[in-house]
């Protein structure tokens, strides 16, 4: 394995104070740069930091009955241990974005001009436990839909060394921009107004100093990401009329409203995810209209590895064509975001289990849950902020932590699962048994820590 340098990082040698670690006892570890099961391995945590310290290998008969029964070791020799999961494409709407839930219960809508912000906010929190507890130790909440900057006061609370409440890493985008007349709620009254109720699913710019104007406001109050709908049902208001051109992805913003921060766009006609690949766009989401799926585009996206390509199959059908010709090219920047929240937060693992029944490797799969969550969401300079050369000396935040690898001075948010991924993925991926997160545990043999 590949060793990571960082102020935490120790050799195997170092002698640790008892009661500031704790010892997990793996069955098998999973290397995410390897894509191997590395048998019996220890990994070591600051309780300090929630930072992993150091992997090695566990010999049973080295083991010292003193440290076994100090409180300080974990055997969790019966599970497979991961990095935690990563969602990279959840939803306020659903409340993951925490802020929206499932649509099968409450429409859209409905939720966004019926349920109050206090009643979202509530639901927001509910459905934060449920993920971390189902294994996601990190999601990016891709837009409040409706309830304002309510994402950037949940982070709050879930961060930090003592939460105010369980659950994952939160990167929030805060609203997401759209540009005028394109998305909803409309009002069926009211044509030429913009929202219903007061209230609108996301934040309007039109030009490019109103879009300047929407990001800096929006960074300013605390957003991870910018999250743009860079084509949309701009014509819904035909659906009665012509419900093939209402459905369709229209273009909402010019060459020069886009860029200039790390950016999350919904994209899914052909055209413009071209020029936002042009544009260095950090992240595709969805993409599902391109049929007939010409190489080309696919080539494009997958020789372009510093843009990630987030397909959301939960939500998106349509996007099984073009995950597949995905496959058939070996493309590999993919990360799993399921859109969350329109199906139930704590079933996110439903995006990892339809790309293995679409044929992807499950290994590789795994890799794109926790890694790629990682290589996806990072921040803005995170290089310079982990800096080991003495250049950067200011204090970690939650969401400056590397995580996505049981590797030396990453983040030791750590998922353990009982079964074998190889005979029953789905049954194993689900069967999550121990959670920590930023080395506290949430989860031990089932139990609610």
């Amino acid at each position: 394995m590949t060793q990571i340098h960082s102020p935490e990082t120790v050799n195997s040698n170092t002698k640790f104070v008892a009661a500031e670690i704790q010892r997990i006892l793996a069955g098998k570890l999973f290397d995410t740069y390897q894509l191997q099961f590395l048998p019996s391995q220890t990994i070591i945590v600051s309780k300090n930091t929630g930072i992993i310290l150091n992997v090695e290998s566990t010999n049973p008969n080295d083991l010292d009955p003193s440290q076994m029964s100090s409180g300080n070791t974990i055997d969790l020799r019966h599970l497979t241990i991961l990095p935690g999961f990563v969602d990279t494409h959840v939803h306020c709407k659903c409340l993951f974005c925490v802020f929206l839930h499932s649509y099968g219960e409450t429409s859209w809508d409905d939720q966004t001009t019926k349920e109050s912000l206090v009643e979202r906010t509530v639901r927001a929190t509910v459905h934060a436990r449920k993920t971390l507890l189902s294994g996601f130790t990190t999601v990016r909440d891709l837009g409040t839909e409706g309830a304002e900057d309510a994402d950037i006061s949940l982070r709050k609370c879930l961060s930090g060394p003592n939460p105010l409440i369980p659950g994952p890493r939160y990167f929030c985008a805060n609203r997401a921009i759209v540009c005028t007349g394109s998305y909803g709620p409309k009002s069926s009254l009211h044509m030429n107004r913009e929202g219903l109720e007061g209230v609108t699913g996301a934040e309007v710019a039109d030009g490019v100093d109103e879009c300047i104007r929407a990001t800096r406001r929006q960074i300013g109050a605390g957003a991870d990401w910018i999250k743009i709908y860079a084509d949309y049902r701009f014509r819904s208001r035909m659906n009665g009329l012509s419900p093939r051109f209402a459905g369709m992805p229209l273009p909402t913003f010019n060459e020069l409203e886009l860029g200039g921060v790390k950016v999350a766009a919904h994209a899914s006609n052909t055209n413009t995810i071209v020029k936002l690949l042009e544009l260095g766009i950090d992240t595709i989401e969805h993409g599902s209209t391109l049929t007939p799926h010409p190489d080309s585009l696919m080539r494009l996206l997958s020789t372009t590895p510093n843009t990630i390509w987030v397909p959301t199959l939960a939500a998106w059908q349509s996007v099984i064509k073009m995950f597949q010709r995905a496959l058939a090219i070996g493309m590999d920047n993919i990360a799993c975001g399921g859109d969350t929240g329109a199906f139930p937060h704590g079933e996110n693992s439903l995006e990892m289990k339809l790309m293995v029944r679409l044929g992807a490797e499950w290994k590789k799969v795994l890799k794109w849950a926790t890694l790629g969550g990682w290589e996806c969401i990072r921040p803005m300079g995170w290089e310079v902020v982990n800096a080991t050369d003495g250049s950067h000396d200011m204090p970690l935040g939650d969401n400056d932590h590397r995580f996505g690898c049981i590797k030396p001075g990453w983040a030791a948010d750590l998922v353990g699962v009982e079964g074998d991924f190889e005979k029953d993925f789905e049954g194993t991926v689900d069967n999550v048994q121990f959670v920590m997160k930023a080395g506290r545990i949430y989860k031990l043999d089932e139990k609610i820590v």
